[in-house]
């Protein structure tokens, strides 16, 4: 039992890789039990963008043509998700489980800005240049401690909680999406998946949380998470916040009427302070609601998230007016699958949606984005237990308060190999 369970939060500590099968390698040592698992994979991107593109504040959009009115672009890179190597190390002690868990996520794109063979801010020059060189992300760097009758504490940087279940339930984790900036000349470290089209990205945070032992299927986790400061239309500069941000989630898995089902909710709040008395203090405040079932193999799924002051993409990006006024947003994200064989085919839909936050910004930013939609198709075909190959096809839309617009198309191919 205690391997079992060893595993088990190694596997969960992959976050988005467990959904993909991927099997620990293991290695005893004393009463100690290392694991590793990972992935690397790699996809052609071809994307049609915008040839007239209109001017349209986001982050995260149907890509457009560069200065010169080049519209396609071609690009090798990682999909979603970078490449992973993901450390754990866990042991039984006086009835308690403890773990270890270190991630590190290499993308294969060069896209670091700022390499050291380049000797200088790789931004004079672009990142995707000679003798430049890949980033790496560390996500994840966390202890667990638990038991079977008292739950479980986690303490360090790990994915959140809110928007976890869209992302990790995301058909395209094993490939594209939305290419995002891998349909640019200077390439991210992946690319957007559905985040900004569905949901907004769930981010790694330092957090301390605590689980509750399953009752019937169903389990609580609530915690404190490191405030982070709003992107982009936020006050600007570091805030000092008083108090940290605050998470929930509420989840059950179990049979429900013969179908195999999933269910979840989970909340985030955080204060977010004013900097330099440019603008008003304000809260950040958001839920989603998760439901999967399957029949027949066939995978049915929906997501929805709402928030006040949360933003659009990432967490709290573009959340107010710059004035500590909050805007509202939604999204959801609905998709099917269904395999044949080794063959899995599928398809979702997601809509991200922005407010302004009051007339004022109307006026002073009427090219916000209003909508983000976009519809992918994919067919992943599973050559063996841990080597897929995909194809999908995306059809992108961003759309502005003011009615300006911009449509992208993509496909991509590739391969995804975990362990």
């Amino acid at each position: 039992m205690k391997h079992q369970r060893i595993l088990a939060a190694s596997a969960g500590a992959v976050g988005l890789l467990y959904a993909l099968g991927a099997q620990a390698v293991e290695l005893e040592a004393g009463d100690w039990t290392f694991s590793a698992n990972g992935n690397i994979n790699v996809h052609y991107i071809y994307s049609t963008c915008e040839d007239s593109p209109a001017a349209i504040t986001t982050v995260g959009s149907a890509c457009s043509a560069d200065a010169d009115g080049n519209d396609t672009n071609s690009s090798v890179s990682n999909g979603l998700l970078p490449a992973a190597l993901v450390f754990g190390a866990g042991t039984e002690q006086d009835g308690y489980d403890l773990n270890v868990t270190f991630g590190f996520y290499p993308g294969i794109s060069s896209n670091d800005g700022g390499s050291p063979n380049l000797q200088q801010d790789a931004g004079a020059l672009g990142t995707n240049v000679a003798l430049a060189t890949t980033g790496l992300d560390v996500r994840q760097v966390f202890i667990s401690i638990g038991t079977d009758n008292y739950g479980s504490f986690k303490l360090g940087r790990d994915f959140g909680l809110f928007g976890f279940d869209a992302i990790i339930n995301d058909m395209t984790i094993p490939g594209v999406g939305v290419p995002g900036a891998m349909a640019t000349g200077a390439p991210a470290n992946t690319s957007l998946g559905s985040i900004g089209f569905g949901y907004i990205y769930t981010d790694t945070l330092g957090q301390m949380n605590y689980t509750t032992p399953s009752f019937g299927g169903a389990t609580f986790t609530a915690g404190i998470f490191d405030p982070i400061d709003p992107l982009i239309g936020g006050q600007g500069g570091a805030a000092n916040n008083s108090a940290p941000g605050f998470h929930g989630k509420l989840a059950w898995a179990g049979d429900l009427g013969g179908m195999g089902t999933y269910l979840s909710a989970a909340f985030i709040s955080q204060e977010q302070i004013s900097v330099g008395g440019v603008g008003n203090d304000y809260t950040s405040t958001g839920f989603d609601i998760y439901g999967r079932i399957e029949v027949a193999n066939l995978k049915a799924s929906a997501y929805y998230y709402s928030g006040s002051g949360m933003g659009t993409t990432g967490l709290f990006v573009l959340s107010d007016d710059g004035a500590g006024n909050e805007r509202d947003s939604d999204g959801y994200l609905l998709q099917l699958t269904y395999p044949v064989g080794k063959t899995t085919f599928g398809v979702n839909y997601g809509v991200s949606n922005l407010d302004h936050a009051n007339s004022a910004d109307a006026a002073a930013v009427p090219n916000l984005l209003e909508t983000n939609s976009k519809i992918t198709g994919g067919i992943y075909h599973a050559l063996t237990s841990n080597l897929t190959l995909l194809f999908e096809i995306n059809d992108v839309e961003t759309e502005a308060h003011n009615g300006a617009s911009n449509s992208a198309q993509s496909a991509n191919i590739g391969a995804f190999m975990s362990f």
